[in-house]
C-alpha cells in the first residue's frame, strides 16, 4: 500500500508504519531517520501579517530536501485555503495540504469519537467547513456536541443557545483554550474566554482539542505520516507549542521571534531542546538542527 506525503512524494507504507512505528517517507537509503517538522505559524513564520525574516528560506530548504512539514495554528476562523492566501501575501507559498488548524484537529477528533454525528457550532468557516467535510450535520436540534471556536463577532444569541444545549446534555468541545487574540485595536476575547462564560453558566468544562493538548500534535503527525521521534516542533510559546510538542514525544525548538523570550524559559519547569532567535538560524542545517 502507498500514500502521498505532504512533500508530494509517493512512499511505500510498511507494516511498521501502519503500527505507528515509522514511515518510509522519513527514512533515507541507509535506513537512518531524517527529520520532519511541525511549525507554528504566528510568531514563527509570520508576525502581524509580515514575513519573519528567513522564514521563506527555511521553508525553501525543507522543500529542496524533500523534508515533510506541517504549519500549525490554534486559530479556527480560516480554512486552509484562506490561510494559504493570507500567507501568500506575506511571500510564503504553502500548499493547503501543509496547513493544520485546530478546526481540522477538532474535526478529526470528532470523526474518531462519533462518526457522522451532529453539532451546534459557534464559529466561522474554518470550523464549519472542517465539520461538513467529515460528514457532520450542523443543527441546533438536540446535537451530539456543542463545538466552540473563534469568531470575529460572538453572538449573544448563539452563546445562549450553546448554554441551553449543554445544559440539556450536549457534549461541550472547544477548539483551543486561548483566552485572547490579537487585533490592530488590541486584544479580542477568544475561544477560552467564551468557553469560560459557558462553563460558568452550565458548570460543564469543555474538552479543548488544540494546543497545548498533545492530541493536536498527534493528529498532525498522523496527517504527515511521521513519528514523534523523528519530528521537531518549532514554536514561539512555551505554554502551548513547547509543552504540547514535549508531551507528544517530540524534540522542540523555541524561537524568540514571537511571544516567549530566553528569560521567560526559566519560569517553566520544562525546557525546549533548543532556543534560537528565529527560523533563519536553521537555514543550512535543517537536517541537523541541534548540531
Amino acid at each position: 500500500m502507498s500514500h502521498e506525503c505532504v512533500t508530494g512524494r509517493i512512499c511505500a507504507e510498511s507494516a511498521d508504519s501502519r503500527a505507528g512505528i515509522t514511515d518510509n517517507c522519513l527514512v533515507n537509503a541507509d535506513n537512518e531517520p531524517i527529520l520532519s517538522y511541525l511549525t507554528d505559524m504566528d510568531g514563527v513564520l509570520v508576525s502581524e501579517e509580515h514575513l519573519v525574516p528567513g522564514a521563506d528560506e527555511f521553508l525553501a530548504e525543507l522543500r529542496a530536501n524533500e523534508t515533510p512539514f506541517l504549519v500549525l495554528t490554534n486559530n479556527s476562523i480560516r480554512t486552509p485555503r484562506d490561510l494559504q492566501a493570507r500567507l501568500r501575501k506575506t511571500g510564503l507559498d504553502i500548499p493547503e495540504e501543509a496547513i493544520w488548524t485546530s478546526a481540522l484537529a477538532t474535526a478529526s477528533f470528532l470523526d474518531d469519537q462519533r462518526p457522522n454525528g451532529t453539532a451546534y457550532v459557534v464559529g466561522e468557516s474554518g470550523l464549519t467547513t472542517a465539520l461538513h467535510e467529515i460528514g457532520y450535520v450542523l443543527t441546533d436540534s438536540d446535537p451530539d456536541y456543542v463545538v466552540l471556536g473563534e469568531t470575529r463577532t460572538y453572538s449573544f444569541e448563539a452563546i445562549t443557545t450553546a448554554i441551553r444545549l449543554v445544559e440539556r446534555g450536549a457534549r461541550f468541545i472547544a477548539t483551543n483554550p486561548d483566552a485572547t487574540g490579537p487585533s490592530r485595536e488590541g486584544v479580542l476575547p477568544a475561544t477560552g474566554s467564551v468557553a469560560a462564560l459557558i462553563t460558568r453558566a452550565t458548570g460543564r468544562e469543555p474538552y479543548y482539542v488544540g494546543k497545548p493538548n498533545p492530541l493536536m500534535m498527534r493528529s498532525a503527525l498522523r496527517r504527515l505520516g511521521a513519528h514523534s521521534q523523528s519530528t521537531v516542533m518549532i514554536g514561539d510559546r512555551m505554554d502551548t507549542d513547547v509543552i504540547s510538542g514535549l508531551e507528544a514525544g517530540m524534540r522542540t525548538i523555541l524561537v524568540t521571534s514571537g511571544i516567549s523570550t530566553r528569560a521567560s524559559v526559566e519560569q517553566y519547569p520544562y525546557r525546549p531542546t533548543s532556543v534560537i532567535d528565529s527560523v533563519a538560524d536553521l537555514v543550512g542545517r535543517t537536517g541537523k538542527p541541534f548540531d
